[in-house]
């Protein structure tokens, strides 16, 4: 099973991760961008405000493809659990919006490059928090990190969880992370 961690930046999604990944030894825990060199192309773009918006959205699907490759088919193929800090939908949501104004309707266009090959996830933990406080966790230190980024990338994951409502299961990430976490717990119950 495939279970993946989405929300904009300072949701806390990382932190619920963390605790996952200290609490259940029976799982893989994995995320994107990866730790290898296509991720490390990642996170030089990210850091880059006047990055190709195209070509650091393909930068991402590489990522994306290799992840799957080295990381979440060979786990799943073993029968592991897997749980991945950012997946597929960050893509969508997050260069849905940089996208916008290069290709028509972005966030198609990206699930279209990756629908012959990506695997979709079983279940989707979305972790919901407003821009302006997602901004102030998260430090607003990159381009991906304004509220106004924020904001969009919000409305492109609520029209994800639009077309597949029974794959996502939304946390409100504005209360202490102890409640968010039993959320969390409550969500995984049956896994």
């Amino acid at each position: 099973m495939l279970i993946t961690l989405e929300g904009i930046d300072g949701s806390g999604k990382t932190t619920v991760w963390e605790a996952l990944r200290a609490d259940r030894e029976d799982a893989v825990f994995t995320r994107e961008p990866t730790d290898s060199w296509y991720g490390d192309a990642v996170q030089r773009s990210i850091e880059d405000d006047d990055a190709d918006a195209v070509a650091e959205a393909f930068l991402y699907t590489a990522d994306h493809a290799a992840h799957l490759s080295r990381v979440v088919r060979p786990a799943l193929d073993d029968g592991d659990l897997v749980i991945s800090d950012r997946y597929s939908d960050s893509r969508y949501a997050y260069q849905g919006v940089a996208l916008d104004g290069h290709v028509p309707r972005p966030m198609e266009y990206l699930r279209g490059i990756h629908s012959p090959w990506t695997r979709e996830p079983d279940l989707t933990l979305y972790f919901d928090v407003d821009p302006e406080t997602g901004a102030a966790r998260a430090g607003a230190t990159n381009k991906f990190e304004q509220v106004e980024f924020l904001s969009r990338v919000r409305e492109n994951y609520e029209t994800l969880i639009d077309w597949e409502p029974e794959r996502f299961v939304r946390i409100d990430a504005t209360r202490p992370p102890e409640d968010v976490l039993d959320d969390v717990e409550d969500a995984l119950a049956d896994v």
